[in-house]
């Protein structure tokens, strides 16, 4: 679960709460009236997040073609490739 800090916090405790994201590898939360405003975290985290919204993304087409019958056998393994997805 990713900790909690305030504006004031993080703006107060700035290379503090950097630190601990890029080397404690922590995720963190900013609130402002007790709300989430923001977060930080890891830069391996917002890569991972990216090849899973491009994977998805890449499906959604994918199915997209398929139902329209533009899919040709093997294609998605194609589209893969050229996606560079796993």
């Amino acid at each position: 679960m990713p900790g909690k800090i305030t504006t004031v916090q993080a703006r107060d405790n700035f290379f503090e709460v950097i630190n601990r994201v890029a080397y404690g590898k922590e995720r963190i939360i900013i609130t402002r009236r007790g709300k989430g405003f923001a977060a930080i975290l890891p830069i391996e985290d917002l890569s991972e997040m990216d090849d899973l919204e491009n994977l998805l993304e890449a499906e959604a087409v994918r199915r997209a073609w398929a139902e329209q019958g533009k899919m040709k056998p093997g294609s998605w393994e194609r589209v893969k490739k050229k996606l560079e997805l796993k």
